[in-house]
């Protein structure tokens, strides 16, 4: 290793300013970009206060992308749609930034975290960056810390978020809170094309794009989309205005890319006309902070002394069925709330 390289290593390892990373990040510098998010995603107490100074500062050169959710089954192709539409967007002129959440195990709690290598041409482009985080076990298959990391890329000037769900079945519900268009990726063949797909979901899309129309699976593609147009003039759009369609598309073949982005274009164009861009965003941001309130009580809970002694024991007469669940949380509830030794008091007196 050069000396410059170990002079750049060294320079990695050092603790950043506050400063250093709100202007590596609107200087546009990956390596500052990819340590912010880390110290954003941190569960430490100690670079909590750091994190939120940071986006703190960056706040007022957000706000200026377009945000996409994309959902769909595993084997639907979302990681090559993305890659051919991040590319075609990039010869456009746009900074593509790709937030990828990967599954985390409910056993271990790692991910695979390998989404660089899935969209490898796009994650080498100059203009592109690409985030692989783990869920966590976050509902929605979505990053705890997704919509913080969001901000950073759009300080960065990115200017297209794309959000890449597990798409497992989870609420979507979550990812539909942080984006402005979501895109709902199917693939034909299964048959009945409606049995797979939950109603709320479909309730939620922005669009619905049935993925590899090509060859010979070309015609059942089509199939599938008259069959899902159908069924979308008997449900409510999710935005006022608007009109929820389904088009195919190849991600191979890059064939539906366009019409997909137009879509997008006509949707921010209305959204933003009625407002409802706008308002969607205030109401967003509104839900976050809710969201982060129940986070933050639920670790408080945790973490509080008096809860923590209790619990082995409030488990233990819940488990042999000595106490409800519900006189259970309200027993914990209320120590929490008052701090008191209020303990156990008798395990039969709510019976």
């Amino acid at each position: 290793m050069s000396e410059i390289d170990k002079k750049k290593n060294r320079s990695r390892r050092r603790t950043l300013s506050t400063a250093e990373y709100v202007r590596g990040i609107l200087e546009q510098n990956r390596a500052v970009m990819a340590r912010a998010i880390t110290l954003i995603e941190s569960n430490a107490a100690a670079h909590f206060e750091q994190a939120q100074a940071v986006l703190n500062d960056i706040l007022p050169h957000t706000g200026r992308s377009i945000r996409i959710g994309i959902t769909g089954i595993p084997g639907a192709g979302k990681s090559t749609l993305i890659e051919t539409l991040g590319l075609y967007l990039l010869e456009k002129g746009h900074k593509v930034a790709v937030l990828a959440i990967d599954p985390s195990s409910s056993i271990s709690g790692g991910s695979i975290l390998g989404d660089k290598t899935r969209m490898a041409e796009l994650a080498q482009h100059p203009h592109s960056f690409i985030r692989p985080s783990p869920s966590g076990g976050a509902l929605g298959g979505v990053s705890r810390k997704t919509r913080e990391t969001i901000l950073v890329v759009e300080a960065a000037g990115y200017d297209i978020i794309i959000v890449e769900t597990v798409g497992v079945g989870q609420n979507e519900i979550t990812v539909r809170s942080m984006v402005d268009f979501f895109l709902l990726l199917q693939i034909a063949g299964g048959g009945d094309e409606l049995q797979g797909i939950k109603k709320g979901v479909i309730e939620l899309a922005d669009a619905i794009c049935i993925n590899k129309a090509e060859g010979e699976n070309k015609a059942r593609a089509e199939a599938a989309r008259q069959e899902l147009n159908m069924a979308l003039h008997y449900l409510a759009p999710a935005t006022p205005d608007w009109q929820t369609r389904c088009f195919t598309c190849s991600a191979l073949t890059g064939e539906g890319i366009p019409e997909l982005w137009r879509t997008v274009l006509a949707h921010q164009k209305i959204t933003t006309a009625n407002g409802y861009w706008t308002s969607r965003r205030q109401k967003q941001n509104l839900d976050w902070m809710h969201a982060l309130i129940d986070e933050q009580l639920r670790a408080l809970f945790q973490q509080h002394a008096r809860v923590r002694e209790l619990l082995p024991e409030i488990e233990t007469a819940v488990t042999r069925g000595e106490l409800l669940a519900t006189a259970a949380a309200h027993r914990l509830l209320q120590v929490f709330a008052r701090g008191d030794a209020a303990g156990m008091g008798s395990k039969r007196e709510e019976g």
